[in-house]
This record gives structure tokens, sequence and C-alpha cells, in this order.
């Protein structure tokens, strides 16, 4: 931040990772965040975006010589998931006020005949709120599994090497191994971006009542 501000009062534009970071946040803000939020979006742009560099971080620390990967923990998935769905929900109370929030819950589509809304809600009530609970849940599911995969194909392609004992199978396994490490590396900003881009389109969709 420092470097950005010197760079700015100096009349130039960032160099190196300051420059990509502030490439990256642009580009996520402009691009993802504010169309899919809607008008009035700028107030959810710095949690969605702590939320992708803080995902990015922990999914980067797994491919560090003795790295873990936090979020290879569906516990620490699951608390994201968890501040997601607050944030929605609370967005939707905010934009539609408590009425309007309610249809979200309780629908009943316009017309219907007077027999049918008790038919209606009895069917939909549940739909809707289990609809509610999915989303954080694929959210949090989605993540770990691709963070927990990636790493179980690793160990297994390296347990081949002590399985056969074989120094043909041993190269082979270290060379798949290190091309599963690569798209690893992929799928570590695939997945954050993911999980940043669904949370803004949860976030828009909940803040429309139509």
């Amino acid at each position: 931040a420092r470097s950005i501000a010197r760079a700015q009062a100096e009349g130039r534009p960032p160099k190196g990772l300051h420059g990509a970071m502030e490439a990256m946040t642009l580009y996520l803000r402009q691009e993802f965040i504010l169309p899919n939020v809607g008008h009035h979006g700028e107030g959810y742009v710095p949690y969605l975006l702590t939320v992708f560099f803080f995902i990015l971080a922990c999914n980067l620390l797994g491919l560090l010589p003795w790295g873990a990967t936090p979020t290879g923990n569906i516990a620490v998935t699951g608390a994201l998931a968890l501040l997601a769905f607050v944030v929605i929900e609370i967005s939707g109370m905010r934009s539609l006020g408590f009425k309007g929030y309610m249809k979200t819950i309780f629908y009943l589509p316009p017309g219907l005949p007077a027999f049918m809304k008790p038919i209606m809600l009895v069917v939909m009530t549940p739909i809707e709120l289990i609809g509610k609970l999915a989303k954080p849940f694929a959210l949090a599911v989605r993540l770990f599994a691709n963070m927990t995969s990636g790493h179980v194909l690793v160990l297994a392609l390296i347990g081949l090497t002590f399985l056969f004992q074989s120094y043909t199978v041993g190269v082979a396994a270290s060379a798949l191994a290190t091309g599963v490490m690569l798209l690893e590396l992929f799928v570590a900003f695939l997945q954050a971006f993911v999980f940043t881009l669904l949370t803004s389109v949860f976030i828009g969709l909940m803040r429309a009542e139509h």
C-alpha cells in the first residue's frame, strides 16, 4: 500500500506485484462484483475482495513446501460459507424490507387462485428454505472438495513409487505429480474466483425481489 501511494505521489503507475494486485482488484470489482451485486453494490466490494484474497492465500499455502491448505478443512470453508449466508440474507433484508424479504421464503406467484395459495405455501416454503441453505452448503463443499482432491491425487501418485519400488514408475509418478501441482496452482485462483463470483451473484439475486 505504501509503494502504491508513493508511486501515485510521483505520478507513475505501480509496477510489479503492486500493479498486478491493483489490476486484479479493479478487474474483480468492475467486471464481476458490481455487475452481479447490482446498484449501490459498492458497500459489498471490500467484503468480496477480502473473501477472494483470503481464499487465494489459503489455497496457495498448500503449494508451499511443508505447507498446508486451510481451505482443505471443511470447518474453514464452512465458516466462509456461513459468513456468506449471513451477508446474503442481511443484504436481502436491507434491500427488500421485512415484507419483501418474507416473500423470498413464503412465495406466492401473482394471480394465483385463492384455493391454491395454501397448497403453494405448503409446497414452496420448504423448497425456498432448502434453497437458501443449499447455496452456502454448495459453496463450502465445492471449495473443500476441489482443494482436497488435488492433494489426495498427488499423494496417490507419489505413493506409487513406494508401492512398485521401480525407477521408471518413480520418474513417471513424479512427472505426473508435478503436472498436478501446476494444475493446482490454476485451481487455487479458479476456486477463489468461483467462490467470490457466486457469492456476489447470490447477493445480487437476494437484493432483487423479482
